[in-house]
């Protein structure tokens, strides 16, 4: 359609806005006295350290107060992840988010450098490069202090084991994940459903491990208060940033039909996985976008699990809308928060639809994928299919 030059010519044109885009979000972005997100989870540390409900409202708790919408943001991680704030809890809280931001940009860094370097026959990945580094949710991670780019680099990380037959550490990487984000458990179901057994019994035991250690440490009231906190978090799910099919009803005026279809997703996704037997591939992407799909919280920084899905699969319409749609700013975004219901489920709700138009783009590459051999990198499945489907 392009010749060499033009599509050239237009890489470096898309770069240009990229870059732009990039520095406008890193002067956004840089470390501020306010704590936010990054100050729950000090609070959540600091009361869980001294016998207290790690899930209360305490000083350090962010308080989200802006046009359309009022709300305390305490710590909604599972204890799992309590024994990790509990440490940045021994720091200065300034001293520590300075240093949390420092780590998560390596992390991110190092997830980014991994997946491009993936395939080196597939040519040189620096505009794919400059469009992770672009995009909402990483830099909203950022700005909040949140914790999740460790863990896109050990989802990242098991994506890739699981390409090269390594699929006990795979399993480890996956289960690190579930212990402080349930909701992934799609995506070792889904694994468990197409016949790839060994890195779901690696994954259960990591999680399950790592969620046990809480009980040792805190006691077993901690996961009563973790209930009883998510059983108040309704009013959040409309929040714009949520970028789940349960936001995105919700938004349209259908949040009855929010559990139903999640429910329907889910069961869908499963009945596919184990009547056709996907490759690794295939079913760790639909696991990772039927995890946000179906959550009921899946926040703009949970697109970035999907860092796997834009570097390993040939791009199409919905991918490459997708990808436009995730780099969209979080503050032009929540400036649609006191708008009509309408402009919430459609502008504002750009997310939800990335992620809905990376479920579209995914099964489309499926279907084309279907009598094809396996990429370079990825000859496990293939010959897996000979031996039960069971990964060593």
């Amino acid at each position: 359609m392009f010749s060499p030059a033009a599509r050239r010519t237009l890489a470096f044109a898309l770069g240009f806005v990229l870059l732009l885009l990039i520095i406008w979000s890193l002067a956004r972005a840089l470390p501020t006295p306010g704590l936010l997100d990054y100050g729950s989870f000090i609070a959540s540390g600091q009361a869980a350290s001294q016998g207290l409900d790690p899930y209360g409202i305490y000083p350090l708790t962010f308080h989200v107060v802006m046009p359309g919408f009022e709300s305390w943001n305490p710590n909604l991680n599972p204890p799992a992840a309590l024994p990790l704030f509990q440490l940045l809890g021994l720091m200065d809280p300034h001293e520590g988010f300075r240093l949390w931001w420092s780590l998560s940009v390596l992390c991110y860094a190092a997830t980014v450098l991994l997946l491009a370097r993936r395939d080196s026959s597939r040519g040189a990945h620096w505009l794919a490069a400059l469009w992770a580094f672009a995009l909402a949710g990483f830099w909203d991670t950022l700005v909040l202090g949140q914790i999740y780019l460790p863990l896109v680099l050990s989802a990242a990380g098991a994506w890739l084991l699981l390409e090269r037959g390594q699929g006990v550490l795979a399993g480890v990487a996956i289960g690190l994940v579930i212990a402080v984000k349930p909701n992934f458990m799609v995506w070792p179901a889904l694994l468990f459903l197409a016949g790839y057994y060994r890195p779901v019994v690696s994954a259960g035991v990591t999680a399950l491990l790592l969620s046990l250690l809480p009980l040792l440490l805190y006691g077993p009231d901690v996961y009563q208060q973790w209930f009883a906190l998510l059983a108040t978090e309704g009013q959040r799910v409309a929040f714009l940033t949520n970028a789940s099919l349960a936001g995105l009803l919700l938004r349209s005026g259908l949040g009855i039909l929010a559990a139903p279809i999640g429910v329907l997703v889910l069961a869908a996704l499963a009945f596919w996985a184990w009547r056709s037997r996907p490759s690794l591939a295939q079913a760790s992407a639909l696991g990772l976008i039927g995890a946000l799909v179906a959550s009921p919280l899946a926040w703009v920084h949970y697109t970035l699990f999907l860092l796997p899905l834009f570097f390993t699969r040939p791009m199409n319409w919905a991918l490459g809308l997708a990808a436009v749609l995730l780099v969209l700013p979080v503050p032009w975004v929540l400036s649609f928060m006191a708008s009509p219901s309408w402009v919430q489920a459609s502008i504002g709700s750009v997310y939800g639809w990335a992620v809905l138009l990376c479920l579209v783009g995914s099964l489309t590459g499926t279907r084309a994928k279907a009598s094809e051999k396996e990429a370079p990198g990825r000859p496990l499945a293939s010959a897996d299919r000979h031996h039960g489907n069971k990964i060593s």
